[in-house]
């Protein structure tokens, strides 16, 4: 068409007011403009349509020159096997590995035996200083620091040539394992001066971290993981400010974990949200805002065990969501993991999930495309209004710590995980191949042969512990009760 005949033309200028007016019009009385606005767990509104924000700021990752880091996770209990999958993951494009040791909160049942000979034969060979590497929240978080320290001595690594994350987050851990080795008195005493020596290094490493993934999975909403998060980020510094420690030397190396899943948007503007929120609280404490190292993880709770294929899909999505939010890093769980320990085929499919995005689709190669976008603009701050409302209110329970040895944080996650599976029951949501359109008959699965790890059962404090379930479980669940 030649763009001339259309030079011309004049359209009547459209408002918001004569676009409800057509909305009615098409949809009839009966439904009207309400029918189009969906709600979250949190009760934010989601509208149909809305304007560009102008003016508005990025919200990217850490390094807006370069793509995420594709993380494996390194969870088989036999040490030699573990090492065999994390040369074949990096030989095969991954660029992070994240060692998950048994008792973990999120090891799913499974994980490397926590001891710095397993470490060592699990890490046999791998390029410790060219991957992203990290320790996930585990009960012997603390020792890990010195297992690894002694590993890149012995293999002559410098570790201020490296990228580490530590992964010491005692929330993340009192939740999902139900249990503290010390007092939270005691905690709060010895953490600062344990790590003094860590920070006098100046390691560009992520020593403190602030994990979303436990409460996630354990049916939290996205504001209810956001403020968990930040709470916990908050007592670290609180730890240190009571210790005389300055603040301008451990914000820096406080990082967060957090959960994606399917919902592409909302896990965007999750993402994106978290970033403001500790921005935030930085400038509240009269610390100037740090670069953020966010690490992302495929959700557990949405892999269902039937018809597992679906999974991928959803990975897909949920990996798009990190990307383009802005994760530092990320780590796809394999789509098998419902039926067991996943395969070499299962972990190449995770890790080639990241690739093509990255290779093919090139989604890092815009910082924070979403900025100015009106429903991301307005999902991002209305879960940060949500997330500091239920910040506040943790802070005004004690602190995050005491909130959770009250139980007061379990009950509002557990409240949504009860209002969620309602949903799910009774015909609200979908779950594809599970509560719509399920396969006549399931199709064998691949899985390696391995023991579930128990959790820790030692502790001097203890809570009610929040523990990972997928929405197909809970469902299934209900099924059998009534």
């Amino acid at each position: 068409m030649d763009p001339s005949i259309l030079s011309d033309v004049a359209f009547d200028p459209v408002d918001r007011a004569r676009w409800l007016a057509l909305v009615d019009k098409a949809l009839g009385p009966d439904a009207g403009y309400e029918s189009l606005v969906s709600r979250t767990d949190d009760a934010i509104a989601v509208e149909p349509l809305y304007e560009r924000v102008a003016g508005a700021a990025r919200v990217g990752r850490v390094r807006a020159d370069a793509d995420w880091d594709a993380v494996q996770r390194i969870d088989d209990p036999d040490p030699e096997r573990a090492n065999r999958q994390a040369l074949d993951d990096v030989a095969g494009g991954a660029t992070g590995l994240t060692v998950v040791f048994a008792g973990a909160p999120n090891a799913f049942g499974y994980g490397l035996p926590a001891t710095p000979e397993a470490l060592a034969a699990a890490l046999a060979d791998v390029p410790l200083g060219k991957v992203r590497l990290r320790i996930d929240v585990h009960p012997q978080s603390r020792g890990s620091i010195d297992w690894l320290a002694e590993l890149l001595a012995a293999r002559r690594v410098d570790p201020a040539r490296t990228r580490l994350s530590f992964g010491i987050d005692p929330a993340a851990l009192f939740a999902g394992t139900g249990r503290l080795r010390m007092s939270i008195e005691a905690l709060k005493a010895s953490m600062p001066q344990s790590l003094a020596g860590f920070f006098a290094m100046g390691l560009p490493a992520v020593l403190l971290e602030s994990d979303g993934r436990v409460f996630h999975n354990a049916g939290a909403s996205e504001a209810q993981e956001l403020a968990a998060m930040l709470a916990s980020a908050v007592s670290h510094l609180r730890m240190f400010e009571e210790a005389r420690q300055p603040l301008v030397y451990a914000a820096p190396h406080i990082g967060f974990a957090l959960a994606v899943d399917q919902d592409l948007v909302l896990s965007m503007a999750k993402l994106r949200a978290l970033r403001k929120l500790w921005a935030r609280v930085l400038e509240a404490c009269s610390v100037e805002p740090t670069a953020t190292v966010l690490h992302a993880e495929t959700s557990y709770r949405m892999l269902t065990s039937r018809d597992p294929e679906t999974n991928i899909l959803r990975n897909t999505i949920a990996a798009s969501a990190a990307a383009l939010g802005g994760a530092d890093s990320l780590s796809v769980l394999p789509h098998t993991l419902p039926h067991g320990l996943p395969d070499g085929f299962a972990r190449r499919l995770a890790r080639n999930t990241q690739l093509v995005l990255a290779e093919e689709s090139h989604l890092g190669f815009v910082a924070d495309p979403g900025a100015g976008a009106g429903g991301l603009e307005a999902l991002t701050e209305a879960l940060c209004e949500a997330a500091w409302s239920e910040f506040t209110r943790i802070e005004a329970e004690g602190g995050v710590l005491r909130s959770l040895e009250a139980g007061r944080i379990q009950e509002r996650v557990e409240a949504t995980r009860r209002e969620r599976l309602a949903a799910y029951a009774g015909g609200d949501r979908h779950i594809v191949g599970t509560t719509i359109y399920p396969l006549d008959t399931e199709r064998p699965v691949s899985t390696l042969e391995a023991e579930r790890m128990p959790m820790p059962s030692d502790g001097t404090v203890f809570c009610r512990q929040l523990t990972a379930e997928r929405l197909d479980e809970g469902l299934a669940e209900q099924e059998a009760v009534a």
